[in-house]
Order: C-alpha cells, then sequence, then structure tokens
C-alpha cells in the first residue's frame, strides 16, 4: 500500500509540475500579448495627437477630390463672360440596347473669350451665380467661320 501511495503521490507531483509549466506559459504568452497592444495603443494615441498639432506640412494638407469635367461645344456667347456648353453624349437604351444621343446645356463662366462653335473643356466650380457652376479651362480647338 505504501508503494501505491507514493507513487500516486509523485504522479500528482508531476502533473502539478505540468500544470505550472502550462500556467506559465499562458502567462508568458498573455504578457507578451499586453506588451504588444499597450505598443499600439501609444503609437495610435502619438499619431492622434501629431494630427490634433498640426503635424509636418505633408500630412496636415487636405486632399480634394477631382473635379468634375465636361467637353462641349459652345452654343451661345451672348453673355458678358458667360457662354453656354452644349455637350453631348451616347447612352445605350435600357430596353431596346440602341445608343441615343443626350444632350444637356451648361452655363460656363468664361475668361478666355469663347466664340460660338469652339470645342471647350469646363470643370465643375462653385456656384458663380443663380445658373452658373461651371467653368470654361480650355479652347480646345476654335470653330472655322
Amino acid at each position: 500500500m505504501a508503494k501505491k501511495k507514493s507513487e500516486e503521490q509523485e504522479a500528482q507531483a508531476e502533473n502539478a509540475a505540468e500544470e505550472t509549466s502550462i500556467v506559465e506559459d499562458v502567462v508568458e504568452t498573455v504578457a507578451a500579448a499586453a506588451g504588444t497592444v499597450a505598443e499600439v495603443v501609444t503609437s495610435g494615441a502619438a499619431a492622434i495627437a501629431d494630427a490634433i498639432a498640426g503635424g509636418t506640412g505633408d500630412e496636415s494638407k487636405k486632399k480634394f477630390g477631382k473635379r468634375a469635367e465636361k467637353i462641349g461645344v459652345v452654343a451661345s456667347d451672348k453673355m458678358t463672360k458667360t457662354v453656354v456648353v452644349r455637350v453631348d453624349r451616347l447612352i445605350k437604351h435600357p430596353i431596346y440596347r440602341k445608343y441615343v444621343r443626350k444632350r444637356k446645356k451648361f452655363m460656363a463662366h468664361d475668361e478666355m473669350g469663347a466664340k460660338i462653335g469652339d470645342k471647350v473643356r469646363i470643370v465643375e466650380t462653385r456656384p458663380t451665380s443663380a445658373r452658373k457652376r461651371w467653368r470654361v479651362v480650355e479652347i480646345i480647338h476654335k470653330a472655322e467661320l
């Protein structure tokens, strides 16, 4: 009987040693993970503080989206520094699958002096009047008289 008890005690001691080694491994893993989380949080907080403070010149520049551009033909130039640009586009009819020509007129601010028939490029801009939200950027092709 004494042998059995001593064997059982040895087995229990071995099991306890294995459990403590497993627990130690888990504690080390958790500590390492907590260290990485702390580093990430600190670096994130530093980045936020830099952003609030203004950071470097490159980081503080705001990036804007690209403005809409259209190419069309000047339909009217009777107003001062304003032209009406006719923009044609082709769309495929959803049912008949035939290409249909659509037209739309845009009023555009014109500092370049475009004339009727000129092919121009217009760019979206802030409203300059009740109906003007575009401006002429380039005269692509002058009209032949």
